[in-house]
């Protein structure tokens, strides 16, 4: 090499060892950080993608918490309605016993009454002191708020709601009417005539039980009807005087309840015979003619069952029991007891338009979900456990069973509906104790569950992508030391050449 102004090789081993050196920088903070990529030129696409999934994980964390909150709360109201629950047993406990009246004294049915009041201020308590944080569990706090109830709806429970916007409509389709199972026995009379013989028994069955009852010629069917509701809360059956027969139905609606009627004795009787209930075009109550009887041949049962009622509610095919619709979906949760109106023929259920009520809000709403959205949000409703709430309109209410009110036991005529208001009572806080069971079972572990095993794979997914591969990093470091070393020699090298040029000057 003859040049010396412009040293060529010591230019490229300048370039080689700028090269080795940022190498080696590089595998030195890869492996001081931890990280492949450190900043957005280490990996541009990979940075986005990282950056994306350390959002859905802290989401995620997030989302994992507020399941666990979300179970400490029900776990805080499970407790309280737990109380209310043995409250609600010793009450039923204090019924029965009030109910033996032979054998108890004044003053001890107006301690039992003092036990009641007792009884149903501590479950008024418990309803508005059962908190989490200051805010009320039980007071209706979470239950949901309504308007336009529909006059044809008697009662309706609304478990779980969740919708976009300020309300929600919920539209009732009846498709088939409830129905009670309803017989009608024709006599042809206003009383019971035997043409021969000297007996005639009626077995009359229902869904609670059975009675069989004899009756003489001439009794009216007054009286017969009379004899037969002397035992409606042991047949669960009634009778009404219809036209020239009497109506025997079931006291409640729903497929599981029936009228059953058999004859026996040695009369025969004048009169049509059994057969389904029926009105003709006068609206004269008959028998359907295609499904009569015969007293005569009446010796094995004639039977009619009741039917539940089927329909939809937000055109999602609805579970009729008796008069009350239910649906139970993610999005919405709800039963209602629509009520019933006697028609020509059949027991018919009506609801004021096809909206049966709208819901405005409330509701216990929980985030379990990485993103905000109804789809991630889950809604539950716990109504209010106050003795005012237990109950039911028909029925009637716990609170009427205290001192001074229709049910109670010092002076109450009626501890039968007394006790079918606690047996309703105690129905109500258990359905909703086994829902929020449900609730921290099904929805609260199986999301944490769920959103544990999405933290884990999306933790995996961003350290493939950022974390730095050691043994790759180290293997680098010390090749690029090397290479460093080497270009460092090689500069020096190319450094000493143009001196050579100077043996040419002599």
């Amino acid at each position: 090499m003859s040049r010396i102004n412009t040293n060529v090789q010591s230019l490229i081993a300048q370039r080689v060892l700028g090269q080795n050196n940022k190498n080696l920088n590089t595998a030195l903070e890869r492996l001081s950080t931890g990280l492949r990529i450190n900043r957005g030129k280490d990996d541009p696409a990979g940075l986005i993608a990282s950056e994306n999934l350390k959002a859905e994980i802290t989401s995620l964390n997030s989302a994992v918490s507020n399941a666990e909150r979300a179970d400490q709360v029900v776990n805080i109201a499970e407790g309280g309605l737990q109380e209310v629950s043995g409250l609600l047993e010793e009450l039923q406990g204090l019924l029965v016993s009030s109910a033996n009246t032979a054998g108890l004294s004044q003053a001890e049915k107006e301690a039992n009454q003092d036990q009641i009041d007792s009884i149903l201020g501590t479950i008024d308590r418990l309803a508005s002191s059962t908190n989490f944080q200051g805010i009320k569990l039980l007071n209706g706090n979470f239950d949901y708020t309504t308007t336009n109830v529909a006059t044809g709806v008697d009662d309706f429970a609304i478990n779980g709601a969740k919708f976009d916007g300020t309300s929600q409509d919920v539209d009732v389709v009846i498709t088939t009417s409830a129905q009670q199972g309803t017989l009608y026995l024709s006599f042809g009379g206003t009383q019971i005539d035997f043409s021969a013989g000297s007996t005639f028994t009626l077995e009359v069955s229902g869904s609670l039980g059975s009675r069989e009852l004899s009756f003489t010629s001439g009794t009216s069917l007054a009286d017969v009807a009379a004899s037969i509701n002397t035992f409606t809360d042991v047949t669960g059956v009634e009778a009404t005087v219809s036209g020239n027969g009497i109506s025997i139905q079931s006291e409640n609606y729903g497929n599981r309840e029936f009228v059953s009627v058999k004859t026996g004795g040695d009369a025969t009787l004048n009169g049509t015979g059994i057969g389904v209930f029926n009105t003709d075009a006068d609206d004269t109550a008959t028998a359907d003619a295609s499904s009569i009887t015969t007293f005569a041949n009446a010796t094995n049962p004639v039977r009619d069952d009741g039917q539940n009622v089927d329909g939809t509610i937000n055109g999602i095919a609805a579970v009729g029991d008796g008069t009350t619709l239910s649906v139970n979906t993610d999005f919405l949760n709800v039963s209602l007891t629509l009520s019933t109106t006697t028609s020509d023929t059949i027991n018919a259920l009506e609801v004021g338009g096809n909206t049966a009520f709208t819901i405005n809000g409330g509701g216990a709403d929980f985030q379990l979900g990485s993103t905000v959205s109804i789809g991630d949000k889950v809604s539950i409703g716990v109504g209010d456990v106050a003795t005012r709430k237990l109950g039911t309109s028909a029925l009637g209410f716990l609170d009427e069973l205290g001192s001074g009110q229709a049910f109670n036991v010092v002076d109450g005529n009626n501890l039968n509906t007394a006790q079918k208001i606690v047996d309703e009572a105690i129905e109500q806080v258990s359905t909703t104790r086994g829902r929020l069971g449900a609730f921290q079972k099904n929805v609260v572990g199986a999301t944490i569950r769920s959103l544990g095993v999405a933290v884990e794979n999306s933790a995996a997914a961003n350290s493939v992508i950022v974390d730095a591969d050691f043994a790759s990093e180290t293997a680098s470091l010390t090749r690029n030391q090397i290479l460093s070393q080497a270009a460092q020699n090689t500069l020096a090298l190319a450094n000493q050449q143009p001196q050579a040029a100077l043996s040419l000057l002599g």
